[in-house]
């Protein structure tokens, strides 16, 4: 384990080897990418002039983004830890998983389960890159990487095969990339594979942009955010959401907008109020007994 002054050292060495790597890869700059606006919304560091430029005429229309970035990583924080503690959950499926930030999913969860299993998966190659050099796992655990896009369902649970064990529960994390897959895929049917492909007992866990919340702004947004970003996005109402539930028993505050996840007096309501994002929890019936 790192320590100190070293973790400092040592940590600034792996992102300069994933920013070396990643600028290996050939990278359209020219063009905003959804991973590098999400991480400038978040505060990061990992982005480019044309992400930036997406990223501010978003918040121009909708100044919560930020916001939104920053409560729904903090939901990813507490539900990994909701599911590795209360329900003992040692799987973990991240999905659209993104660029590495503070407390990752193998962080959060091998603090509670250290021989926690994780895969994460992305169809950036650059997140992927980064991803191999930031996000090493602890010794008792075991930390894994596919790349592939969340419509090839086979080429995903083949790849976290290698990895998880589909015959326990796995709890499977959907945050923030759901509306990146338009109607025509059938969002639904791809949750559906995932979720059949699980032990009862795995959970289901989404964050997904919400159409209903801000509504009169939200046709401006995702105009603005479609025409300069590599990928489109589909923000859907509550209703709409809760069709990826469809079969599981939904858990904890039910399918809610991001803000009443936490007690009032940790977030501020009436900001909080303006976030367009829906999240929910839902297990996989365990069966009688």
């Amino acid at each position: 384990m790192r320590h100190g002054k070293d973790t400092v050292v040592s940590r600034s060495q792996d992102h300069a080897a994933a920013r070396a790597e990643a600028d290996r890869l050939v990278v359209d700059t020219s063009v905003a990418n959804p991973a590098r606006i999400w991480n400038y919304w978040l505060g990061g560091k990992d982005h480019f002039e044309a992400d930036r430029e997406a990223a501010e005429k978003v918040i121009e229309v909708m100044p919560s983004m930020p916001l939104l970035a920053r409560l729904a990583r903090r939901q990813l924080i507490d539900s990994v830890r909701l599911l590795a503690g209360t329900y003992g959950i040692r799987q973990f499926l991240d999905i659209g998983s993104g660029l590495p930030s503070a407390d990752n999913t193998h962080e959060i969860a091998q603090r509670t389960r250290p021989q926690a299993r994780i895969v994460y998966v992305d169809n950036d190659p650059v997140v992927i890159a980064h991803a191999r050099a930031l996000l090493t796992s602890g010794p008792e655990g075991t930390t894994d990487y596919v790349q592939a896009d969340l419509r090839d369902t086979a080429t995903v649970l083949t790849g976290a095969a290698r990895t998880l064990d589909f015959r326990q529960p796995v709890a499977i994390l959907l945050l923030g990339v759901l509306h990146f897959i338009p109607d025509e895929d059938d969002p639904y049917r791809i949750v559906t594979r995932l979720m059949d492909a699980t032990a009862p007992g795995s959970f289901l866990v989404i964050g997904h942009g919400a159409s209903d919340i801000q509504a009169d702004a939200v046709p401006e947004l995702t105009r603005r955010y479609n025409e300069r970003s590599s990928s489109r996005i589909t923000l859907r109402t509550r209703e709409q959401v809760a069709r990826f539930f469809d079969g599981l028993e939904l858990v904890g505050p039910g399918l809610v907008p991001l803000s009443p996840w936490w007690p009032p007096d940790e977030v501020d309501a009436g900001a909080a109020s303006g976030v367009i994002g829906h999240s929910g929890m839902a297990r996989k019936n365990a069966g009688p007994g």
